[in-house]
């Protein structure tokens, strides 16, 4: 039994950083509709157009982003871009880490270290998935993820 637990908390580590990685260029669209959805809520709109507000905004902010990097021709523009969407990951990823290490080490000097590792870890997977959105394919002149 005792193996058995510490097989699933590696699987749900696993798992945990799976989604973290997978959701990293996610973090501005969510925060974004996490706050209009706030916004709705406390200016009278109910639950369900707060959530409809959220959905919305969610969805607009990544469809914007994506439209931007399709479009924008200087690189210096796209990095810009590409900017916005990767420091909401690398706060995101940051905390995620340090909410796992304060529970396995004592020192917060090293809390902090690893923190930083895998914000750095975060910030690059969602840099290259950004990045991603933005590869065209010059052969045909199509975005590479339409």
């Amino acid at each position: 039994m005792f193996l058995l637990g510490i097989l699933l908390s590696i699987a749900a580590i696993g798992f945990f950083c799976w989604l973290l990685f997978t959701l990293a260029v996610s973090a501005l669209p969510f925060f974004a509709g996490v706050s209009a959805a706030t916004w709705a809520y406390h200016t009278g709109a109910g639950w369900l157009g707060a959530i409809l507000v959220g959905l919305v905004a969610a969805g607009l902010t990544l469809a914007f982003g994506q439209v931007l990097l399709a479009i924008v021709r200087p690189i210096w523009a796209k990095l810009a871009i590409a900017a916005v969407f990767v420091a909401p990951a690398v706060i995101a990823g940051y905390h995620a880490v340090h909410g796992i290490v304060k529970h396995t080490m004592p020192s917060e000097t090293w809390q902090i270290v690893f923190s930083v590792i895998g914000a750095i870890a975060v910030g690059v997977t969602a840099f290259l998935r950004v990045a991603g959105m933005a590869a065209s394919d010059l052969s045909t002149g199509t975005t590479a993820r339409g």
